[in-house]
């Protein structure tokens, strides 16, 4: 999460408007800019002088000088204040600094082209002083203005998040990340997960979730896909099928880690008719070392065992499963066959399979059919059609959320 720490990149040429002239009184004519008086011109002059120099505790002392004279003009006032924003901008005093440009910015002497920059100014000073309400106030009056860069952008969101107020976090995120896409524009990943952190501090488990799907949709970096899919996995009340759709997907972009996952991931591929993909988990587990504590081990092992037993048994059978499924009226057996086929990595004949049982229809489960094509599509490398088919998963939410997220990994394959 990015939180605002470097030093204000606050731009300090302030323009000290009008020349410090001699003439005695502030004149509005047509042909003539207003200047200072006659009386503030000497104190203003010294004080411009020191500024110059650097010489920023001598430049406040003519500045409370010219201050303290008793008749003042508006202007007089108007340039005192630029100059004693000048100083303590240079002083990093951002306290007085801030009430000098809230001085300004109030001023009918400033000119309108400078505006933009002095609230943008007046945010991230705020933001700096912790003074939330106001960088909000002054952030959003930039946005609405159509004065905005990136840090205001930033430091609305994040003074909303810091402040403790996690919806208004919310709506700010989501207005500034949805107008970012809609621009054709990459949302930053800091923003991302700000977005994440205040779905997590509202306990919203579905903002959570899409927020994550956010995050691995730009950022499909491995630690994003770990937090993406666990959360998923670790959600209690998963189904079978859609829990062995995650393992799948976990275990293609290289973040499943656990042993007790790969265990679980090899009895729930048995379970449902894949001993082959069981087998090849668990000796993808024992190949990276994952079963270190000796009695997780010697399980693994005895699994592993079993697992390709039941393999050689299973692919003894395929030419009669294959001609069963030929002379079925309905697209089930087709399924199986398919399911048999991604079992032992012949990606090719399982997209032919899953094609021809869902062109028969009446199958069981047509959602999770139509994921495992995906997949077996992806897999021989048919990108393209694997694309067309995630897309065409529908009638489970949480298969068409798993879809959504191998298409994902599909456009980064």
């Amino acid at each position: 999460m990015r939180i605002l720490s470097r030093p204000l990149s606050i731009v300090v040429s302030v323009i000290i408007v009008g020349a410090l002239g001699v003439a005695p009184a502030l004149t509005f004519s047509a042909d003539k800019k207003p200047t200072v008086s006659a009386a503030a011109s000497k104190p203003l002059k010294a004080a411009q002088d020191a500024l110059t120099a650097q010489d920023f505790p001598g430049a406040l002392v003519h500045l409370k000088e010219a201050q303290d004279l008793p008749a003042k003009t508006d202007f007089d006032q108007f340039t005192i204040d630029q100059m004693y924003l000048f100083a303590y901008l240079h002083t990093n005093d951002y306290a007085n600094a801030e009430k000098m440009l809230e001085a300004v910015i109030g001023s009918p002497y400033l000119d309108k082209a400078d505006v933009p920059a002095r609230v943008r100014m007046l945010a991230q000073i705020n933001y700096q002083l912790k003074d939330y309400d106001k960088s909000i106030e002054y952030g959003n009056r930039a946005i609405k203005d159509g004065d905005a860069n990136d840090d205001v952008y930033t430091i609305v969101d994040q003074s909303y998040y810091l402040k403790g107020d996690y919806k208004g976090a919310l709506q700010a995120l989501n207005t500034h990340i949805d107008n970012m896409i809609k621009n054709g524009q990459t949302p930053p990943e800091e923003r991302l997960t700000l977005l994440m952190s205040a779905c997590i501090k509202l306990n919203d488990a579905d903002c959570t979730s899409h927020a994550l799907d956010r995050i691995v949709t730009y950022y499909p970096k491995p630690v994003n896909w770990q937090n993406a899919l666990y959360t998923m996995i670790q959600t209690p009340g998963q189904n079978e099928k859609v829990l062995l759709q995650l393992y799948r997907l976990a275990l293609d972009v290289d973040v499943l880690k656990r042993p007790e996952d790969y265990i679980e991931m090899a009895n729930l591929a048995n379970t449902q008719g894949s001993p082959g993909e069981a087998q090849r988990v668990l000796e993808a587990g024992q190949k990276k070392g994952i079963f270190t504590d000796a009695a997780i081990k010697a399980h693994a092992t005895q699994m592993l065992a079993a697992a390709k037993k039941q393999a050689e048994l299973d692919s003894a059978s395929l030419p009669k499963i294959a001609a069963d499924a030929a002379a079925a009226k309905s697209g089930t057996k087709d399924i199986g066959l398919g399911l048999a086929y991604f079992s032992y990595q012949q990606y090719d004949k399982a997209a032919d399979a899953l094609n021809a049982g869902l062109a028969k229809g009446d199958v069981k489960n047509e959602a999770d059919a139509r994921l495992l094509l995906g997949i077996a599509q992806l897999h021989a490398g048919k990108k393209d059609d694997a694309v067309k088919t995630f897309d065409s998963v529908k009638g489970d939410p949480k298969l068409e959320h798993l879809a959504a997220l191998w298409k994902v990994r599909a456009q980064h394959a």
